[in-house]
């Protein structure tokens, strides 16, 4: 989440952006808080400077920030950026200021590219929990949503100048486009498209089942068989769902390789 604000005109900027911290500190404790559901939990640590830097800038603090400093993967965190909540005029004067960051004219460096690439790597080293199975990680394993997101961003890094379809920030949607548009062959997209529709699903299915966030699936028993129900998974064997799973997964994690090693 990154919160902008935009003080009216007269209005000294710092009290305004206090007061608009106020606002979103408020709106996190609320979300959090105790409830029947599950809390919210806001992450913000993708803003300018992370956890160091201030909740909340103005526009045209975000613009100074990304024209000077902005790192390849705060680049990438762009592509995901779309309005959720707030004043819609502002919504919308935000993302034109990060469009030319994030769709940049020309498409990203080939330094940028090599930079994404090695923080990938280092994402797969160093990132999955300790103690879990790489192999049915729906969020960090193989072939699980953020093999298939990164693998899109970074497609969307390079060709997004030349295909506007591109400037999407639905993960399905700009797969449609990389399709169309011949980045990658139709087959290895629907790979791809099976692999992040299939981790997505087990992810929910594990929400429902244990009424709190988690990426992990169980090994095979009864907690396993009630994700595959919640999966919607077409029979009462677990150990079918699991296997499908892992093939569908190790087949998207393929062509993750072969995008990320082009």
């Amino acid at each position: 989440m990154l919160f902008v604000c935009d003080p009216n005109e007269g209005e000294d900027e710092s009290k305004a952006v206090r007061w608009a911290i106020g606002i979103a500190e408020g709106m996190q404790r609320m979300l959090g808080a105790p409830s029947p559901d599950p809390p919210l939990e806001i992450d913000a640590s993708l803003r300018p400077e992370g956890r160091q830097g201030p909740l909340v800038r103005t526009l045209g603090s975000y613009r100074a920030y990304y024209e000077q400093w902005a790192q390849s993967w705060e680049v990438q965190a762009l592509l995901r950026a779309h309005q959720v909540a707030g004043d819609e005029q502002l919504g919308v004067d935000f993302l034109h200021v990060i469009d030319p960051i994030r769709y940049p004219e020309g498409g990203v460096s080939p330094e940028t590219v090599r930079e994404i690439r090695r923080i990938k790597a280092r994402v797969d080293s160093e990132r999955l929990p300790r103690g879990a199975n790489p192999l049915t990680h729906t969020k960090l394993g193989r072939g699980g949503l953020s093999d298939v997101e990164w693998t899109v961003q970074l497609l969307q890094l390079r060709f997004a100048h030349e295909v506007p379809a591109l400037h999407n920030t639905s993960t399905l949607q700009s797969l449609d486009a990389i399709a169309t548009a011949g980045l990658v062959n139709p087959a290895d997209v629907e790979l791809l498209r099976e692999g992040w529709i299939t981790a997505t699903r087990a992810r929910n299915a594990l929400v429902l089942v244990r009424g709190k966030p988690s990426d992990q699936l169980p090994n095979p028993g009864r907690e396993l068989a009630a994700v595959a129900r919640a999966a919607r998974w077409t029979t009462d064997d677990p150990g079918e769902y699991l296997d499908h799973y892992l093939k569908v997964t190790r087949r998207c994690r393929r062509v993750v390789e072969q995008v990320f090693g082009t």
